[in-house]
């Protein structure tokens, strides 16, 4: 998560939208809209530790265009977040939000902080602070966060709890991602990977690749990794050779135990060292001649540097921006079938749009109906932007660019903005 020039996410970000804007031919003040966020907030909010110290913990959120609706995306909890890579992930959701035809925004949020090291009463103390801080530009209709890197349903249900007593009133539409006690939907759990596994399967039909006999490695064994492996195994019966997360990588030709893999995870926190698997380099694993890449951890792992190295028939991106536009040259100048982030990951904010809309209705629906939901909206979003890369020639992320952003910028006219 640098800031320099080459590795900036949200210069990386702006670069994506200007050659997406060069490809539509939009005018001056279109672009001049679409590269800068419409509001963002800095807040500095002090936390009593459990040694009875008080810390100073810095925080942000950006609502970057609200043209299509309120804005939504999550809230990371992360050492090494920082205001560009905010910005970026807001960006990208604006464009994963209209991509899936949802009619929302995108923003997003973080806190710098490592959880790791942090007690669960000092996560509470945090997570109700940090809305404390924003609730005054977050509502139901404004602005919707939901969990993302080191956040989870627990914390949501803290985050909802707070600004329901700031509001004086029940606000569970106010978050999504919420344990179902509080109104969270059937199936958000696996949405994320969920939604990739389906965009999988359409890609694969594509190229003509046999699922069921493909091997997959899976770079970042969080939450979205850990159900991409199940998912793998259970809808396609695909074969995964290798695995790492922020600790560690292993890998095992004959592939691995994926039940055996999670519980190991659960109990020492990382893969190494799996019973079943040799250790293997974590670089190593995404040069590794197999049929299907996973990138499921952070930005920028895939650059200009090593992208000519990748041997995968299809790269599948649950992470957010984890390739950099002169990697995606390389990519397609080699044939291989990428997926992108904000098409491919787009599963966990379309079943967060469920939510809303279950929160809103309270009626819910059951897992099973949920699932159809999201299968038919990923499908529909995989093929527009297939089509839409063959009828431009130009590569699979470009071609969600052209789809999102046009759809972004037809509402900014109706709306006189441009």
């Amino acid at each position: 998560m640098t800031d320099n020039n080459d590795n900036n996410p949200f210069r990386i970000a702006q670069q994506q939208i200007s050659v997406c804007a060069d490809i539509l031919g939009l005018d001056a003040s279109a672009r001049e809209v679409l590269l800068r966020p419409m509001r963002e907030f800095h807040v500095n909010f002090p936390v009593r530790m459990d040694d009875g110290n008080i810390k100073v913990f810095e925080g942000y959120r950006v609502q970057y265009n609200d043209a299509r609706g309120p804005t939504k995306g999550g809230i990371r909890f992360h050492p090494e977040e920082t205001i560009d890579t905010v910005r970026a992930l807001a960006a990208w959701m604006t464009w994963k939000c209209s991509l899936l035809d949802l009619p929302l925004g995108g923003g997003k949020g973080g806190v710098v902080c490592n959880p790791k090291e942090l007690s669960q009463p000092e996560l509470e103390r945090i997570s109700r602070a940090y809305i404390k801080a924003i609730g005054q530009f977050i509502s139901p209709t404004k602005d919707i966060p939901a969990p993302d890197v080191y956040t989870n349903p627990q914390i949501m249900a803290w985050m909802v709890d707070e600004y329901s007593a700031i509001v004086g009133n029940n606000q569970f539409g106010v978050i999504t991602g919420k344990p179902l006690p509080l109104g969270g939907s059937p199936g958000r759990a696996d949405a994320t990977a969920r939604g990739g596994m389906f965009t999988l399967r359409e890609a694969a039909r594509e190229i003509g690749l046999d699922l069921g006999k493909a091997t997959m490695a899976i770079q970042g064994y969080g939450n979205a990794g850990c159900y991409a492996a199940s998912l793998a195994r259970s809808m396609f019966g695909s074969k995964i050779v290798a695995v790492c997360d922020s600790r560690g990588a292993v890998g095992c030709k004959d592939g691995i135990c994926v039940d055996t893999l999670t519980k190991h995870k659960q109990d020492t926190l990382s893969v190494a060292n799996c019973k079943g698997t040799e250790n293997v380099n974590e670089q190593s694993l995404m040069e590794m001649d197999v049929d299907v890449l996973v990138l499921a951890a952070l930005e920028g792992v895939l650059t200009g540097k090593n992208a000519d190295r990748v041997k995968a028939k299809i790269l599948v991106e649950l992470a957010n921006g984890p390739t950099t536009p002169e990697a995606d040259d390389i990519l397609y100048r080699k044939g291989i079938h990428v997926i992108p982030d904000f098409l491919c990951n787009a599963g966990g904010v379309t079943v967060s749009y469920f939510e809303m809309v279950q929160n809103a209705y309270m009626y819910y629906w059951d897992e099973k109906e949920v699932h159809e939901k999201l299968d038919t909206r990923m499908t529909r979003a995989y093929h527009e932007v297939l089509e839409t890369s063959k009828r431009f020639k130009i590569n699979m992320r470009q071609a969600a660019y052209v789809v999102a952003v046009e759809r972004v910028v037809e509402a900014m006219k109706l709306r006189g903005w441009i």
